[in-house]
């Protein structure tokens, strides 16, 4: 029998911006979803879950440097389009294109100072690829 963790699903992600237009707007424009406005508040509906951007006018909004959300991408050739995006945009990229032993990856800053990954398994060495249920490298 299933246990609840192994039955319960992503329902959605929950950020405090100081820009809610933009933030809400970086999101559905590079990570898909259309936006709708809740208040002073928006969600960003996406097909496997919602982002919820909070209003956090005349808040502190502090993210930790380690703290971030990740989305992965099915190839490099991919992660690399979109880090050309982002740039284009207008995003602080705090790193560059990462090819790394667990797939490449970059980092960005987008607007409202929510860190965000993207990143993909396609290219993972060959240590990592069977913890994530890929087959060895051809």
């Amino acid at each position: 029998m299933p246990t609840l963790n192994h039955t319960m699903k992503l329902n959605h992600l929950s950020f405090p911006s100081l820009d809610v237009d933009a933030t809400a707007s970086f999101f559905a424009r590079h990570l898909g979803g259309t936006v709708t406005p809740m208040g002073t508040s928006a969600v960003v509906k996406r097909h496997d879950a919602d982002i919820v951007i909070e209003d956090a006018t005349g808040r502190r909004v502090d993210w930790p440097e380690n703290f971030h959300i990740g989305f992965e991408l099915p190839t490099a050739a991919d992660v690399a389009r979109l880090h050309d995006e982002f740039r284009a945009a207008g995003a602080r990229m705090t790193t560059g294109l990462i090819r790394a032993p667990r797939g490449s990856r970059f980092f960005c800053e987008i607007p409202g100072g929510v860190l965000v990954e993207i990143h993909t398994r396609e290219d993972a060495a060959a240590p990592y690829r069977a913890s994530f249920g890929l087959a060895p490298a051809a």
